[in-house]
């Protein structure tokens, strides 16, 4: 009998050169795949996690969000409503790419007195919440954002 495979979620990891080793490719992928199941995302669906470093997020925040700064995390989604125009013909449903600086992050975890490990999860679950249409435009959907990654990092409910 042939085995019938399930839908699943797919998290591409790449850490640039100068990062392998600093950071645990499967310890972010065991992590978006967390929050795409807490998030109630439905498989088959797919996310892809970038580790570079700050003069590439500045050159990204430049040019498609027009500030000429860098920045810690961005995230890139392939469809801004979060729902499909059509689904593909393989019914993969591709969120987008959460982008983060290592440089950047390294840095928020020694002033804040944490681990780059802390760090980056707090920065792949806000870039991932981004893709799924958390947004911190105002103080109230900032106060939401924030409680739903604090719920997150800490593993906790819905």
């Amino acid at each position: 009998m042939a085995e019938v495979a399930r839908p699943r979620y797919e998290v591409a990891v790449r850490i640039e050169a100068p990062f392998r080793g600093r950071m645990d490719s499967r310890g972010l992928r065991r992590l978006a795949v967390r929050v795409l199941r807490a998030e109630e995302v439905l498989p088959p669906a797919e996310v892809g996690l970038v580790v570079t470093d700050d003069e590439t997020l500045h050159d990204l925040n430049h040019r498609y969000l027009g500030l000429d700064e860098p920045t810690d995390v961005l995230s890139f989604g392939h469809d801004p409503s979060g729902e499909p125009f059509v689904t593909p013909p393989d019914g993969v449903r591709r969120l987008g790419e959460v982008i983060l600086s290592y440089p950047t992050a390294e840095r928020q975890a020694r002033e804040a007195g944490h681990s780059v490990r802390e760090e980056a999860a707090h920065l792949v679950v806000h870039g991932l919440l981004h893709l799924l249409g958390y947004d911190h435009a105002d103080p109230e959907d900032e106060r939401r954002m924030r409680a739903r990654e604090e719920d997150l990092l800490a593993g906790g409910p819905r």
